[in-house]
């Protein structure tokens, strides 16, 4: 078992003021980890006065330029701390090594990415009236909070965290229960790279005690949520009592759509890839294919014999495929799933277990189904599960209109070699990434990343990401 773990306020660790404690579970033994604070309001509170300190002095007080370096000197220490950082985000998470060595070097990626950019973010002035000068400058909101989902913790810390401190605000952050080790650890880092004390303040609990706290906090200037769509309406909600801005990142039901003239041997490593990393706990997994009607027996065939030769296992082992989350998620996406069959959907193939797996994780092997109604809840809903759904269509227009028929609009893929078909379809999909022969999961740090309808509003990653972290404030002279 590891060491407690505890909260970060003004610098400093300490427990929560209740002395309560969560236990977080590894998921693929389901022994206990390790313990964190069960924090509440009054944690909250004392991290919301933290960070306003920070804000209106010694943090407020950097320029542009010295914070960008603090955040480059924390890129470094995450590259130098890279496999203790990669092993934490695999025991926490369940996630393969591989992957959480791809996670971490991500977000050692985001702190480069915007340590760079924090003196490049520019205001503009205005031709308006004869013996004026007007100037638009864009200045941080102040104290932003953060709820911070578990499926990627270490990647959204720094997609979050780095462009909020780039722009000049203090933080504070409530990582997820189940997963938050990658971002506990990181915090004590920033403060070593040179992040003056209040600037990040972490906040470990429940999202129904300390989460909610943050959100509806009076002294939070703008938040940034990533996770459901329930729990983002009611993060958007509590905020707005106090007129606060919020960033939501929820869900998604993405499309990958297979056209026959498709390359299939570059699409179909991606299309199990992209439901397969992370169990399939992504926002923007690829969890339903499209499948042109002419090649959907090909594709399903060859589709079974990836999925058959899939291994999930512990992810330390370095599996295809690693445990969910908790036993909840695991008995909720079963229960998707047995749905599915009781209604007709016909099981095509599915991943076997490692060897060396052990007996008490929380393994939901991927699995390919077909047959599937495009209303059926396991069609709309998010799963959240290594469940790759098969769809048949005939024509292009039907191809966009299923790509559409969900609530959601986070991600797509178009798989085609028609460059003209590409594009149209590209623009006729409601989503906020759209790949064409190829998929990002998200796409790169430099990519604007956020949803549309259900999926969310705003944006994150990129300069795009950047900008959100500020607000315009508009200053007239009147000089004659």
């Amino acid at each position: 078992m590891l060491p407690a773990r505890t909260n970060l306020i003004a610098g400093e660790a300490c427990a929560a003021t209740s002395g309560r404690t969560i236990e977080v579970v590894d998921p693929s033994s389901g022994s206990v980890l390790t313990t964190l604070p069960r924090s509440d309001r009054g944690d909250v509170d004392s991290a919301v006065a933290a960070a306003r300190t920070a804000f209106d002095g010694a943090f407020g007080r950097l320029t542009a330029t010295e914070r960008g370096r603090i955040l480059l000197r924390l890129s470094a220490l995450i590259t130098e701390h890279h496999a203790e950082l990669a092993e934490l985000e695999c025991l926490d998470t369940g996630k393969p090594i591989q992957q959480a060595r791809v996670d971490i070097t991500a977000c050692a990626r985001y702190f480069e990415f915007y340590g760079g950019a924090a003196d490049k973010l520019h205001g503009e002035t205005i031709p308006y009236a004869q013996g004026s000068t007007v100037m638009a400058l864009r200045v941080p909101h102040g104290v932003t909070g953060h709820i911070i989902p578990w499926n990627y913790p270490a990647q959204i810390f720094g997609r979050s965290v780095g462009g909020a401190l780039a722009a000049g605000n203090a933080c504070v952050v409530k990582p997820a229960e189940d997963a938050c080790l990658t971002p506990l650890r990181i915090a004590t880092l920033a403060l070593d790279a040179g992040l003056p004390a209040g600037a990040l303040n972490m906040v470990c609990g429940l999202g129904s005690e300390a989460g909610a706290a943050l959100a509806a906090h009076a002294g939070i200037n703008h938040i940034s949520f990533t996770g459901s769509p329930q729990t983002g309406t009611a993060v958007a909600q509590a905020a707005a009592v106090n007129h606060v801005p919020v960033t939501l990142e929820l869900g998604g039901k993405s499309p990958q759509i297979l056209f026959a003239d498709a390359d299939l041997d570059a699409a179909l490593p991606v299309v199990v890839n992209a439901i397969v990393q992370n169990a399939g706990q992504t926002c923007a997994a690829g969890s339903r294919v499209l499948i042109e009607r002419g090649i959907h027996e090909q594709v399903m065939e060859r589709l079974a014999q990836r999925f058959e030769a899939l291994r999930t296992g512990a992810g330390i082992d370095g599996p295809d495929c690693g445990p969910l989350i908790n036993r909840r998620q695991l008995e909720r996406v079963q229960s998707r799933v047995d749905q599915a069959i009781g209604d007709g959907a016909r099981v095509v193939a599915r991943a076997a277990m490692a060897d060396r797996a052990p007996a008490n994780g929380f393994f939901f092997p991927p699995m390919l189904i077909d047959g599937v109604a495009a209303d059926h809840s396991i069609a709309q809903e998010e799963v959240f599960g290594p469940v790759l759904a098969a769809f048949v269509f005939d024509h292009e227009d039907e191809a966009a209109h299923l790509a559409n028929a969900t609530p959601y609009g986070l991600t797509a893929a178009v798989w085609t070699r028609d460059g003209s078909r590409a594009l149209r379809i590209a623009h006729r999909i409601d989503a906020g990434q759209v790949f064409i022969n190829n998929y990002g999961a998200g796409g790169g740090i430099e990519l604007p990343f956020g949803g549309m309808k259900h999926s969310g509003y705003g944006r994150e990653k990129a300069f795009e990401g950047l900008r959100s972290f500020t607000t315009i404030k508009t200053i007239a002279i009147q000089h004659g």
